[in-house]
């Protein structure tokens, strides 16, 4: 359980992290690209290329286990199909060599943006240069590319990690025995991280007794696996700080096959609408998460490329605020799913990021 053993481990799984491509998206892909979006259709209004259509855009994924990953997809082609956009999505399967080819396929057919989403940035830098080299522009969601050429697009990680401590908190005080779920090398992780390590020392009570986390497919069970460790080892575990919703959901299969559930509270970060009923499950630990819209992440993603190619202004760190959505806001609001929550809280439902008159927002 501790950090050093499972660095080694964390850094031969990050090449294949996160999972299989569902199976309605494996029929899609065939060699691994699949066309979604507008059909290349005009846009009334809009500025060139967007007024004639027919303009491609590339979305090329790393991760894609999970609720989260197929939702930004959903999201991306729905704003894409607004926006008239040729929508070409190529899936990298988790595997980093693969991924740097498809946005050489990418650059092949001459799309005019790409974005990147997720990724090993040592990996992607060259290859995302000789893209911006040929005149393509691209963004990156959750990538940190270190280039000033290629807006950044993140949930506020910031945010995230700090809505779900505060809760955590106000739940339990400031003197607790937590365990710790994480995987470094991945930009979001990454961030989410510094603000735990930030909080354990403006708060010295509290105490990090277990660290554990994996990639390893499937992601949930394989932390089920190490977190049923973890308790056994730790029963003084109180608080599990699992700020990523797949670490979350193999956290509290634990506590119930350990029958821990109403000894541990789970704290997390993102949501899906399998998430709100695991959440909402009798005597679930897993008790609140902080989030932002994952369909709203993808769509904001697609906006940022229009504006590229349109020449638009645009900011280079382009943020989409997160909400905390707890067990009580779920069943006091009788919400059941993503589009509940939506409709309940109209901060989830929509990010004004990567705007403008012309871009119809969805």
């Amino acid at each position: 359980m501790n950090t050093a053993k499972h660095a080694s481990q964390t850094r031969k799984a990050l090449t294949r992290a996160f999972g299989t491509l569902t199976l309605c998206a494996a029929a899609l892909l065939g060699a691994g690209v699949a066309h979604a979006g507008g059909a290349g259709s005009a846009l009334k209004g809009a500025p060139a290329p967007f007024d004639k259509g027919g303009v491609k855009v590339a979305l090329v994924n790393y991760l894609s286990e999970g609720d989260f990953f197929q939702a930004y997809e959903s999201g991306a082609q729905k704003q894409a199909k607004a926006l008239g956009i040729d929508l070409r999505i190529y899936e990298g399967r988790q595997d980093a060599a693969q991924q740097r080819d498809q946005i050489q396929q990418a650059i092949n057919l001459g799309v005019a943006a790409i974005i990147v989403n997720h990724g090993l940035p040592e990996s992607l830098k060259d290859v995302v240069q000789q893209a911006l080299d040929k005149g393509i522009k691209v963004v990156a969601f959750d990538v940190d590319l270190a280039n000033p050429r290629v807006p950044q697009i993140e949930q506020s990680d910031h945010d995230l990690a700090s809505l779900l401590l505060q809760q955590a908190v106000k739940d339990n005080g400031d003197a607790f025995s937590a365990g710790y779920v994480y995987v470094a090398g991945f930009a979001p992780l990454d961030r989410r991280d510094a603000v735990w390590q930030a909080f354990k020392k403006a708060n010295p009570k509290v105490r990090e007794q277990a660290r554990w986390g994996t990639v390893d497919n499937p992601i949930a069970q394989s932390v089920a696996n190490q977190a049923s460790a973890a308790y056994r080892a730790h029963p003084d575990i109180r608080v599990v700080i699992a700020p990523y919703d797949e670490f979350a959901r193999g956290a509290s299969l634990a506590a119930g096959e350990a029958n821990l559930s109403n000894k541990l509270r789970i704290y997390s970060a993102d949501i899906s609408t399998a998430d709100i009923e695991a959440i909402r499950a009798p005597n679930s630990a897993w008790v609140a998460t902080a989030a932002t819209n994952p369909a709203v992440v993808g769509a904001v993603s697609v906006r940022a490329a229009a504006l590229e190619v349109a020449g638009q202004p645009l900011d280079h760190h382009i943020t989409v605020k997160p909400t905390l959505v707890t067990r009580d806001d779920l069943v006091k609001n009788d919400i059941h799913t993503i589009a509940e929550l939506g409709a309940k809280f109209p901060a989830f439902r929509v990010s004004t990021a990567a705007t403008a008159g012309w871009i119809p927002v969805e």
